[in-house]
């Protein structure tokens, strides 16, 4: 077979990318309220459907039906106060002043939330598009916007969008993979002695996992919102659970790496000519490193395949990783101890440095995250009962009155 061009790649990947799906979503609802709006209203240019679905058509059903609903509250509320005002006072500086105030403080009181402003937007568009003939073309353009509403709301119900549980576990891959580099790093700038400089740059790297974070818990906050009433999802509550438990593990993990980044830079600090460890510590922490970092690469595939076989792999790995780190750290235990006892310089820094590796390995244990799970699947289980009995009811009625219904387990791991 030929070489397929990068170009068509690269745009075979786009396609699944959310800013992606969402412009061209977006652009077949518009068109499609707009083509209802001429069939259905006696506008000529009925432009206030197409911007109505602009306004509703989200990435998520979830969020379209959530949201949607205050969007259109907010569009209509803008229009309504748009043809009061064209009633009473032409349009001028100090009018457009009291229109936007009047928006603005209406949006509060009906309670549309973010979307306030576009109580004033949308007042200010219908204003400006008809200013001498609003009161004469109110209805149009609240069916109009009506129209733009229902069109939005029915687009993202009959054409269900993705569901984006692989975008975010490829960011927490992502995030996993820039902490296993970094640690690796680290563990190599061991043997002989360690420049402060490049010790410091190590600390840089660690604080920037900051930032990676957010980027990563914005995308699984858009994941988690996809499997939310979508029909695609079959258990998308153990989905959300297993990926929101998982990123706060790897959250505490990049916290716990900044400490010992932050360790290893002031025993540079204190060591400016002379080797950082002993090559025989060196030599230890060094492995301990590696294996932390195999292990943390470990779980990140854990939580984020699908495939109920490469999760067994993935955590038969983790299993081995954190039993080989277990066994180097006590060994490096051991030898610092022997060599505070001898030197007894920047002992608390050789506690810290233990101290924060301790707190991965905790973090990472298979155990915990088994109980973690349960906890948060019961926690959610409770909080459903308790704040929607009769919906609870109907759905035990409902399984109750299946009794030949398979019931399978999960296709991903439970870890």
């Amino acid at each position: 077979m030929p070489d397929v061009p990068q170009p068509v790649i690269a745009l075979v990947r786009r396609r699944k990318e959310p800013v992606v799906v969402q412009t061209v979503r977006s652009t077949v609802a518009a068109v499609l309220s707009y083509v209802a709006a001429l069939w259905l209203s006696n506008a000529k240019v009925p432009l206030l459907a197409p911007l109505t679905s602009l306004l509703v058509v989200q990435v998520t059903l979830y969020a379209t039906l959530t949201r949607g609903i205050r969007r259109v509250n907010a569009v209509v509320v803008g229009v309504l106060v748009a043809v009061g005002f064209s009633s009473l006072v032409g349009l001028s500086w100090w009018s457009l002043g009291l229109l936007i105030l009047a928006s603005l403080t209406i949006g509060h009181i009906v309670r549309v939330n973010e979307f306030v402003p576009e109580v004033a937007i949308s007042a200010m568009l219908v204003l400006g598009v008809s200013v001498s003939r609003v009161a004469a073309t109110a209805w149009d353009r609240v069916l109009e916007t009506l129209i733009g509403a229902v069109v939005g709301l029915l687009f993202n119900v009959l054409f269900v969008p993705p569901v984006w549980t692989e975008s975010a576990g490829e960011a927490i891959g992502g995030l996993t993979n820039r902490m296993r580099q970094l640690l690796l790093r680290m563990g190599e700038q061991l043997g002989g002695h360690t420049p402060v400089d490049l010790a410091a740059a190590r600390l840089h790297e660690a604080r920037q996992l900051d930032q990676d974070i957010v980027q990563v818990d914005a995308a699984l906050t858009q994941a988690e919102e996809s499997l939310r009433l979508n029909p695609r999802v079959r258990e998308g509550l153990l989905s959300r659970v297993v990926l929101r438990t998982g990123l706060d593990t790897v959250e505490v993990c990049a916290v716990a790496l900044r400490v010992i980044a932050r360790t290893i830079t002031d025993l540079a600090k204190n060591r400016t000519e002379e080797e950082l460890f002993p090559p025989e510590e060196a030599e230890a922490l060094e492995g301990l490193l590696r294996h932390v970092a195999g292990a943390i690469e470990a779980f990140s595939l854990l939580i984020t395949t699908d495939v109920t076989a490469d999760a067994e792999v993935a955590e038969a790995r983790l299993l081995a990783e954190l039993s080989a780190s277990h066994e180097t750290r006590e060994r490096l235990a051991h030898l610092l101890l022997a060599g505070v006892q001898q030197h007894p310089r920047q002992w608390q820094l050789h506690g810290s440095l233990l101290a924060g590796v301790d707190r991965i390995l905790d973090e990472l244990d298979v155990e915990k995250r088994s109980l973690r799970l349960a906890e948060e699947l019961d926690r959610y289980s409770r909080e459903q009962v308790e704040g929607h009995p009769r919906l609870a009811r109907i759905k035990q009625f409902i399984s109750l009155g299946r009794p030949g219904r398979e019931v399978r387990p999960p296709s991903r791991s439970p870890f």
